[in-house]
Parts: structure tokens; C-alpha cells; sequence
């Protein structure tokens, strides 16, 4: 802890640069796996092969070619601000990541009977209906736990960004390691720090189970 009281704001910033980079790729991440979920499931073959194609090249690309991409390749494509890894390392976590929460919701839309679908088309429901006010609010409740574990792996995936000059808690043990510090003592902290972020979300997890649990 003598390491954290020493330099508090270079810990500080390192949190705050791992938390930017969990919520707003996870946001990213879940709206558009969301979006991609659909599509994987649609009715029209196009945006299905759309979907999958999506899924299958992103998802199976590693993860730190992904952010070498959009390190490196976007700026050279499209004009972007100097110094915008920060912006970039999301989008990148934000895509790669998206990938799993669509293969997730997919697989809890697989557990909603077909026949209940089938009735809301047959009262006139459109795709986005049967979708929104159907299958979705059902599917959401079985895919809480995998959901999570997709997060868990996202807020953990965003130490990858430490090797694209992106401040986190990846990062502060070089910083550290410059000020003369033990890096042990610093993998050790960030560990705790890390293990103390996923019991938090472990305890979304069953609060989001007992929650929907007694809704049903």
C-alpha cells in the first residue's frame, strides 16, 4: 500500500484510464452486440451473412491485432486527433468486444421458444416487435451470467491498451518501475485492485439474478 500513498495520483489516473476504458467500450460493446445479435438472428439472409461475417473475422483475430489496427491503420485512414489512442483503444476494446456479447445474446435468444415468436408474428408483429417486446426481455434473463463473464474479460482485456501508450492499470508498473519501485509489489497491488473490480461485478451478477429471478 506504501506504493499507492506514494504516488496517489499516478494510481488515480491509472484507475480512472482502466474504468474510461471498461464502461465505454462496454457500452460500444453492448449496443453494438445487441445490434449484431439481431442481425444473427434475422430473417433476411443478407444481414445474417453480414452478422457472421462480422463475428467470425473479429472474434477471431487477437485482440492485440485489433488495437494495432486501430493504432496504427485508422489514423493513417482517417484524419484523427494526435494523441487519440485513448479514443481509439476504446473503439478497439468496444468492437472486439462486441463480438461475444452478440454470440452470447444469440445463444439466449436460442432459448426463448420458437412458438412464442411464431405467435407474435401471427398477431402482426414486425421483426423489431417480436425482438423488443418478445424475445429480448426473455432471452436478458438467461444470458446474465455469461454476460458477465464477457464483461469480467473486457475489464481484464483492457490491460492490453498499456502497450499502446494508453495510462491504465496495465501501465503503472513500467511507472513504477522508472521511479525505482518493486514491480512485484505493484503486479501484487494491481492484482488486488483487479480481484476487488470483479467481485463487484460478481455481485451485480447475482443482484441482477435475484432481481429477474422473483420477476418471473
Amino acid at each position: 500500500m506504501e506504493q499507492i500513498f506514494a504516488y496517489p495520483d499516478l494510481w488515480q489516473q491509472a484507475l480512472v484510464g482502466t474504468l474510461v476504458l471498461f464502461f465505454a467500450g462496454g457500452a460500444i460493446a453492448i449496443v453494438l452486440g445487441f445490434i449484431v445479435g439481431a442481425m444473427r438472428v434475422s430473417p433476411i439472409p443478407i444481414a445474417r451473412v453480414v452478422g457472421a461475417v462480422y463475428v467470425n473475422v473479429i472474434r477471431n483475430t487477437p485482440l492485440t491485432l485489433v488495437l494495432f489496427f486501430f493504432a496504427f491503420a485508422v489514423p493513417i485512414l482517417i484524419e484523427v486527433p494526435r494523441g487519440s489512442f485513448l479514443l481509439l483503444a476504446i473503439l478497439g476494446l468496444g468492437i472486439y468486444t462486441a463480438t461475444y456479447v452478440a454470440e452470447t445474446l444469440r445463444s439466449g435468444i436460442n432459448t426463448v421458444p420458437v412458438g412464442q415468436a411464431e405467435a407474435a408474428r401471427a398477431l402482426g408483429m414486425g421483426f423489431g416487435q417480436v425482438m423488443g417486446y418478445v424475445v429480448l426481455p426473455q432471452a436478458a434473463r438467461s444470458v446474465i451470467p455469461p454476460m458477465m463473464s464477457v464483461l469480467i474479460a473486457l475489464l481484464k482485456n483492457t490491460t492490453v491498451a498499456a502497450g499502446f501508450s494508453v495510462m491504465n492499470l496495465g501501465s503503472i508498473r513500467a511507472n513504477m518501475s522508472e521511479k525505482g519501485e518493486n514491480q512485484m509489489v505493484t503486479i501484487l497491488l494491481v492484482m488486488v485492485v483487479f480481484v476487488v473490480m470483479v467481485l463487484l461485478l460478481a455481485w451485480l451478477q447475482r443482484t441482477l439474478e435475484k432481481k429477474w429471478r422473483i420477476a418471473r
